[in-house]
């Protein structure tokens, strides 16, 4: 049984119900006209995906992160793009949530909708390597002066708070490192036209300038000290996360494919039944379950409260490939059909290669694992 029909969460069905109604009629025009879905991203924020992992006492979900996944790969099976930035939004709208001074200046604005977030950590010339980050913020009086630039910020383009790293100590290192976070319209401040992708333009990326940007100490989130491994924690869950949303293309391709193929007639009867047709989506449907599986065991263990880290890697290298090559076999399934835009299966194609590059490459999660391989060793 497919993990969603396992769900007993009314979640899900309210997800289900908002990504039929909201996003899968709009997802085609995001991605023809390159736009952020910002309005639709404001509505999903306000009808309570926006405060999924905000505690029930602050007005969010409550969820847990299991649930948090499930929802996710629902409303990904719509557009993965318009997951993901719901996904950034729900980790700075959660970790918000745990301070009360920030708490209650920014929380019910994130989670009405009115303010949407955004994580910037990668830099132009610094991408694997968060710790060697090169924005600098520099103490001035009761405040300090952020300078330097970041780049591939979701939800840059109508993102109204940025969550900013910054080297606080100029002998570099991890332990210098903290967040600030940064209005829109603060002076110094630019955010540069949206990036044109492959794929995936509702989550609105793009890169931001810090020149001589001067914040007022209130404004500063994670101290040198806490930053980096904040980061780390963020960026486990987001891996988790986007495993579960591409579960959710490749099931939605699965479907497409199989419904097509239910249909379409070749040699007096249905594609379907052709045994080469059935094994090839068979093996599909393999890799759909097994991703769902490592998924979901990386998201019982944050449950749980041991490190996801290395169940993380493992599900996000797994069901990244996975998609990328489902996704592909269930177009080529669907023959020339699978690449007119009226169908999800192109644009799912193109998200399930952005997805690739998210939260780290399969290359940096070789790494995570190959030394955790070696640490096993060692002892």
């Amino acid at each position: 049984m497919a993990e969603e029909e396992k769900l007993p969460s009314p979640l899900i069905e309210k997800a289900k119900l908002f990504a039929h109604d909201h996003i899968v009629t709009q997802a085609e025009t995001w991605e023809l006209d390159r736009a952020m879905a910002v309005t639709t991203l404001r509505k999903a924020v306000a009808a309570g995906f926006g405060g999924l992992l905000v505690a029930k006492k602050f007005n969010g979900s409550g969820a847990s992160f299991t649930d948090t996944a499930r929802v996710l790969e629902t409303i990904a099976a719509g557009d993965l793009g318009f997951a993901f930035s719901l996904v950034v939004h729900n980790n700075l709208a959660a970790s918000l949530s745990k301070d009360e001074a920030q708490r209650a200046r920014y929380l019910d604005k994130m989670l009405s909708g009115e303010e949407i977030g955004a994580f910037c950590l990668t830099e132009p010339e610094v991408g694997t390597d968060a710790a060697a980050i090169k924005t600098r913020a520099r103490r001035n009086g009761n405040g300090w002066i952020l300078n330097g630039a970041k780049a591939w910020v979701t939800n840059a383009v109508a993102a109204d708070i940025f969550c900013v790293y910054a080297q606080t100590d100029d002998a570099g290192g991890a332990a210098g490192i903290a967040s600030f976070l940064v209005p829109r319209g603060t002076p110094g401040l630019t955010i540069e036209p949206a990036y044109m992708l492959l794929g995936a333009h509702a989550m609105g990326t793009s890169g931001i300038v810090l020149k001589d940007v001067h914040v007022s100490d209130d404004v500063l989130f994670l101290p040198p000290g806490r930053g980096f491994k904040g980061a780390m924690a963020g960026i486990d869950l987001a891996r988790v996360l986007l495993s579960a949303m591409c579960c959710g293309i490749l099931g939605r391709a699965l479907d497409e494919a199989l419904g097509y193929a239910a249909g379409r007639e070749a040699f007096g009867q249905s594609i379907l039944a052709f045994q080469g047709l059935q094994w090839q989506l068979a093996e599909v449907a393999t890799d759909l379950e097994a991703a769902r599986l490592l998924t979901y065991r990386a998201a019982a263990l944050l449950d749980e409260g041991s490190s996801g880290t290395i169940a993380a890697a493992h599900a996000k290298k797994f069901s990244t490939r996975a998609a990328m090559g489902g996704v592909a076999a269930c177009m080529q399934a669907m023959g020339a059909e699978g690449l007119r835009t009226k169908r999800p299966l192109s644009r799912h194609l193109a998200a399930a290669k952005v997805a690739e590059y998210l939260d780290g490459t399969t290359d940096v999660q070789n790494i995570v694992i190959a030394r955790s391989l070696v640490r096993g060793q060692s002892r």
